[in-house]
């Protein structure tokens, strides 16, 4: 039975053809493909195309091929088995359809799909098998397979939801049921009444015909003239013209800065300004972007470009495409020859050493690429440089929030002749406000931006105060709340992921749909002191995105390990679980920090550092002040869902309204139970910056990827912080608790892959990882044990590597005769076997050539020192060590010395004083002994007869002396032993003359 369309959809479709507006139909109901017809027939009749091209995007499979020779054969096979419906099939036998399988849609698949279509075309989603629309709240979507983890199952369609209710937001949306019966959601479209265009006698907007006077003014201009034919808005052209001012200015010192949303025909007018570069004789032209997919539509255009000027392929160019299979036969390369040799070189953003011969640089995407990479892009040569500032592509604002205001502030900076400074430089910022494909005002973009948070920049107000760290307080986002759709939870939303979108480098819509439906994934954001009394919103301080991981059976970890496959989700775990090959660390609980985000005006305050410590402090259970038996705050209320609110009713009565009754959508950390957890983690791109941030909140690292970026050139980074458990057995003195030996272990390894995977890393963040110890003089004032040091040099230093290593110390041979004995000292130390203290720049020379056996050019480039500094550090270094060794080798060599048998020493059992007294008594029995005289001797003396006659007779003299002659003969005289001659002699000399005198007397 035919029936009449409402004039009201007749009416929407041919406003967006005038308009150059598109419209969007949502279909629901079994037979929803059959309206289709219809749609497709008024379109037909309004746009004034011959042929109208339609989009069908499908799932698995599509009943009706777009072939003709296929879908004959297919209609016959049909009508053999007996399939064949002519009623449902000839309406479908016109034209390829648009739109169905919903569950299989994501954010970004529907942003792409939207903006393939131009003004005036029609945008149509099919809900099939679907009862009514609150159903769609349930509806199990194919992305949520990839959300599900073991322990944490149940997804929810908060996405959804907002999806559903934002449709009655979309002036240009209509719901319908399969008869195109306008449905209550859709009740705006009331009121809508047929629209005038202003219109030239050429059927020209306004905007065109500025375009078209522009490409007359400069149709006599080569080659701008031929160039400027190809743009389609006159934003497009006025930015082609700027670029190729900046191209013949030939001062090398110029940056040209393009930024818009997406559709504006940023890559195109780059294009088209690169081959005006070939033209004007550029010879190396280099083009970079985070892919190669990404500079599709800029080589297009710069081929588009070679044909409005008129060069040839294969004779005048050659296209080379890539034979990499990532980059899928992408174009990196146009050999050019009419002239001279020219060349444009795609490269990736992170080679920046391959830029020494570039004249021209056009870095296209450059939100997606990290704001250092694309700082080391920038040099003394033309700049083109291009970003999407909103859209689906994974874009951020940390480019034009940051880099763009440098160089504005650069370029107004004296010149200094600094190598490698931008000051002084020629800064021109462009902005593409008017799309290529619709009008202005386009009410489905205006509806996708606010759907998918895309155009967000101007939802961040600046913070009205910063409040110290210590001022400030870490709440919990409800997401029921969040994603509810009301005003001021919209407000928010787009203020969080404003503020996203401002610090991180990439971003996509689909990230949305996982901060709304992932059940493991948690918001927290930082806020400073909120006042009550004020109705308002309060300013977002910082954002933290935490996702719970862990809990994983030994059964699912061992099924890992030996397939070598691990299921999405829980990040951390399955790679500690590969890394370790350990079986208990994925039974733990945890939680990953996806993401922390501050405020761009509030840099480097403390915010960031605030709310990890608030975070770490919630999950150790010290803010919350709920005791164990209070389960009603234990868990949050599931709140009234729509398709619980609504009335079972049917499509044409159903109401579609926001939530009521919903819970807060800030909850105080005090006010909820956390989870009990074992560690908190964090994964992120390897920068000196974001690993010192961690380091200093103690996170350590157990994986960094051997493999780097090709984007960002970073390595991926994981770093673990055990909290405090009671489960775990460990050392009050040790922090890491468990994950110590692990610590331990990477370490090992990293400092082993220094010299191959890790060779080209800086020092500085290299030190960072290894985090040695260097400073040893508390072990040496303290005499503690030396555990771990070395303490024999048999099978590690020979006698000869010692004797090498002493002439080296004794400025006696060159360093090259030692060069193999920095590498195995270089491995000791850092491995805190020698504990020698060492300077920051000692250990870091001893690093690079050690470790990383870099040669001595660029530990020269990377330390800005001269060889003859870093030979006297080195020599430092030796001489410090060899004290080490040698005083080991000493010891060594005392060990194999016989040693005297110790005596023991014991008191006596005799006082000094008794022992004193002993003594003399011994010594004066012996003075005595000496002097008895013996008879015999004195026999000699003796008188005889006559003497003693001779003695009486004779007087005695007044001297008393008296004098008598002897009878004895000299023979009979007896020599006292021990008698000296020379005595005698002496005695005779000093005596004669008085004893004669005696004797005459």
């Amino acid at each position: 039975m035919r029936k009449k369309v409402d004039e009201r959809i007749r009416t929407l479709i041919e406003n967006g053809v005038k308009l150059r507006h598109r419209s969007m139909f949502v279909i629901i109901g079994d037979k929803s493909r059959d309206p289709i017809v219809n749609l497709h027939h008024i379109l037909s009749k309004s746009v004034v195309k011959s042929n109208t091209s339609v989009l069908w995007c499908y799932k698995n499979r599509l009943d009706i091929s777009s072939h003709n020779k296929k879908r004959s054969k297919q209609l016959k096979k049909m009508k053999e088995r007996g399939q064949l419906d002519p009623e449902k099939l000839d309406a479908f036998s016109l034209f390829l359809d648009v739109g169905e399988d919903f569950e299989a849609l994501t954010p970004n698949l529907l942003a792409r799909t939207i903006e393939t279509v131009e003004g005036g075309g029609l945008v149509v989603l099919l809900l099939q098998s679907l009862a009514s629309l609150t159903s769609l709240c349930t509806m199990v979507m194919d992305v949520h397979d990839r959300f599900r983890t073991e322990s944490h199952s149940e997804t929810s369609g908060r996405f959804n939801e907002r999806f559903l209710l934002s449709l009655a937001s979309c002036k240009a949306c209509v719901v319908v049921d399969d008869e195109l019966n306008i449905l209550p959601l859709s009740s705006h479209i009331r009121s809508i009444t047929q629209v005038s265009t202003k219109e030239d006698s050429e059927g020209l907007s306004e905007a065109e015909q500025d375009l078209k006077s522009l490409k007359d003014a400069l149709i006599d201009d080569f080659p701008v003239g031929p160039l400027i034919k190809k743009c389609c808005t006159l934003d497009q052209g006025k930015a082609v013209v700027t670029f190729f001012d900046a191209i013949l200015d030939k001062t090398l010192r110029s940056i040209v800065a393009l930024i818009a949303s997406r559709g504006r025909g940023k890559s195109a007018a780059l294009g088209l300004a690169v081959a005006g570069a070939v033209a004007a004789g550029y010879s190396n032209i280099y083009v970079t972007a985070p892919s190669p997919d990404n500079l599709k539509t800029l080589f297009e255009f710069v081929c588009k470009g070679f044909d409005a000027l008129e060069y040839k392929e294969q004779l005048e160019y050659d296209v080379v495409r890539s034979m990499n299979p990532d980059f899928k036969k992408a174009i990196v390369r146009i050999n050019i020859f009419k002239q001279h040799r020219q060349t444009i070189q795609y490269i990736q953003p992170h080679e920046n050493e391959k830029l020494s011969q570039v004249e021209l640089l056009v870095i296209d995407e450059a939100a997606a690429i990290p704001l250092p990479v694309v700082k080391s892009l920038l040099g003394p040569y033309l700049v083109f440089l291009s970003s999407t500032v909103s859209g689906y592509e994974g874009t951020g604002r940390s480019l034009s929030l940051k880099l763009l205001q440098q160089l504005e502030e650069q370029s107004r900076a004296p010149v200094t002749a600094v190598e490698g400074s931008l000051s002084g430089c020629l800064f021109k910022k462009l902005e593409l406000n008017e799309s290529i494909r619709y009008a202005c005002g386009d009410p489905i973009e205006s509806w996708l931006n606010g759907l998918l948070c895309l155009d967000v920049a101007k939802c961040l107000p600046n913070p009205a105060c910063h409040p110290l760290p210590s001022q400030c307080d870490l709440y919990y986002v409800n997401r029921d709340t969040l994603f509810s759709y009301h005003k001021d939870s919209e407000l928010f939303l787009q203020r969080m992921m404003a503020l996203c979108v401002s610090s991180h480098y990439k971003n996509s819509p689909n990230d949305l749909q996982l901060l709304a439906d992932a059940p493991a994934h948690h918001l927290f954001v930082l806020l400073g002191p909120v006042d009550e009394s004020k109705n308002q919103l309060p300013d977002i301080l910082c954002v933290v995105q935490v996702c719970l991981e862990g809990q994983i059976s030994e059964k699912s970890a061992i099924k890992s390990l030996r397939d070598g496959h691990s299921p999405h989700g829980d990040q951390i775990p399955w790679k500690f679980c590969e890394q370790f090959r350990d079986l208990v660390f994925p039974t733990l609980s945890g939680a990953r920090i996806v993401r922390i985000a501050v405020h761009p005006n509030a840099m480097k305050m403390g915010y960031g550092s605030a709310a990890v410590e608030l975070l770490t402090r919630y999950f150790e259970g010290q803010l919350a002040s709920i005791s164990e038996g209070d389960d009603e705050l234990d868990v949050e209320a599931s709140p009234v869902r729509v398709t619980e609110a609504a009335e079972k009713v049917s499509l044409l009565k159903e109401q579609i309204k926001p939530r009521a009754n919903l819970p807060p959508l800030l909850v105080p950390l005090r006010d909820r139970r956390p989870e009990r957890l074992h560690y908190l983690g964090v994964s992120f791109g390897l920068t000196l910056d974001l690993f010192r941030f961690w380091r200093k909140h103690k996170f350590a690292p157990f994986y960094i990827s051997q493999i780097p970026s090709g984007v960002t050139g970073e390595h991926t980074c994981m770093l673990l912080k055990p909290l405090n458990n009671d489960e775990f057995e460990v050392s009050e003195s040790d922090e890491l608790s468990f994950f110590a030996p692990f610590y331990k272990d990477f370490r090992i390894r990293f400092s082993k892959l220094l010299s191959d995977k890790f060779k080209t890393m800086d020092y500085k963040l290299a030190m960072s990882v290894l985090n040695p110890k260097i400073n040893f003089t508390e072990v040496d004032s303290s005499g503690s044990s030396a555990n771990g040091f070395l303490k024999k040099l048999e099978g590690v230093f020979s006698p000869y590597d010692m004797e090498r290593l002493r002439a080296y110390t004794d400025n006696l041979v060159d360093f090259n005769l030692v060069y193999d004995l920095c590498k195995t000292l270089a491995h000791h130390y850092f491995q805190e076997k020698l504990p020698v203290s060492l300077s920051y720049v000692q250990a870091s020379v001893l690093l690079s050539l050690g470790l990383q056996e870099s040669d001595f050019s660029s530990i020269e480039r990377q330390m800005q020192l001269e060889r003859v500094q870093i030979h006297s550090l080195l020599l430092k270094v030796a001489k410090k060590l060899y004290k080490y060794l040698n005083g080991i080798a000493t010891k060594e060599i005392e060990s194999t010395f016989p040693r005297l048998k110790e005596r023991v020493l014991e008191p006596h059992n005799v006082s000094v004083d008794e022992d004193l007294m002993e003594g003399a008594k011994e010594v004066e029995e012996q003075m005595r002994a000496k002097l008895e005289l013996d008879p015999e001797l004195l026999e000699q003396y003796a008188i005889g007869g006559k003497e003693a006659e001779a003695l009486e007779k004779s007087k005695i003299s007044s001297s008393g002396i008296i004098s008598i002659e002897t009878t004895k003969s000299d023979t009979m005289k007896v020599k006292p032993s021990g008698f000296d001659k020379s005595a005698k002699k002496r005695g005779n000399d000093k005596h004669s003359s008085r004893s004669n005198k005696k004797r005459r007397a």
